[in-house]
């Protein structure tokens, strides 16, 4: 039975003390799950991943990182490697965000090598993959996404399904309000774990999390739970408020206490 993830990417927003604000507000909320296998989880800017492992150290909020380097030490200046992330005992790193791969012009092959170095620091990755706007209007989202699964997961060994969450973000739809519907997102979720299947097993397929990303809110993160492979959401802007992102974690574990996925 796979979980339900609620991930929020803060990218570059928040400093220290907004950062301890937020963690503090979840805590006082967020104390367990209640039975539910509902896994929240914060990724905030560098300097701030120690600081929040200390704040979420008795809650059930996992922190990632959002991004790792693809060296593994040296001169490197301003980079961050998967052993440093490791050496903080984070669990979880986002790889492959549009926003890598569109500002700094990161291939499939890059945000390969990311996930092979989290890997092998026994830290999962969260694997983005998503078409923009012109690919969708061109009829051609499944065949960017088998590419995009296909460099992205090259020669890399998938066993139980629990090394890897993927995260299908549209790139139309992030940050700009406009939202898949509960069908469009189905669509692809359904697309990606027959890739999987199909490559690893049919077992691992059923195992691993996808996350739906892309203008995830309150408002609509209850339909998008209603598809059979959504099982979550990496979300952005509503991830910066704390009532909001607490709202979703509620849904999430009401969900998962009704339905069992």
């Amino acid at each position: 039975m796979r979980e339900l993830i609620i991930a929020g990417n803060w990218k570059m927003h928040k400093g220290l003390d907004d950062s301890k604000k937020f963690s503090r507000e979840l805590t006082g909320v967020l104390r367990s799950n209640d039975g539910a296998k509902v896994i929240p989880i914060i990724a905030p800017a560098y300097p701030f991943l120690a600081v929040l492992q200390r704040e979420f150290e008795n809650s059930p909020v996992k922190v990632a990182a959002q991004d790792v380097s693809v060296h593994d030490d040296g001169a490197f200046t301003g980079e961050v490697s998967a052993s440093m992330l490791a050496s903080l005992q984070l669990p979880y790193c986002i790889v492959g965000h549009s926003e890598r791969r569109a500002y700094h012009a990161e291939s499939n092959e890059i945000v390969r090598e990311k996930a092979e170095k989290l890997m092998l620091q026994k830290i999962v990755p969260i694997l983005c993959i998503g078409e923009t706007l012109e690919q969708r209007d061109a009829g051609i989202t499944a065949k960017v996404i088998k590419e995009q699964l296909t460099g992205c997961l090259h020669q890399i060994n998938l066993y139980s399904g629990k090394e890897l969450i993927i995260a299908y973000e549209p790139v139309w739809a992030i940050g700009t309000g406009r939202t898949a519907s509960g069908a469009q997102a189905q669509e692809v979720h359904a697309l990606i774990r027959k890739w999987l299947s199909v490559q690893y097993s049919e077992h691992l397929a059923e195992s691993l999390c996808i996350l739906y990303g892309g203008s995830v809110k309150p408002e609509n993160i209850e339909e998008l739970l209603n598809m059979p492979d959504i099982d979550g959401g990496l979300i952005g802007g509503a991830a910066l408020k704390a009532d909001a992102f607490v709202k979703m974690v509620e849904i999430a574990q009401k969900y998962d206490m009704e339905h069992n996925k």
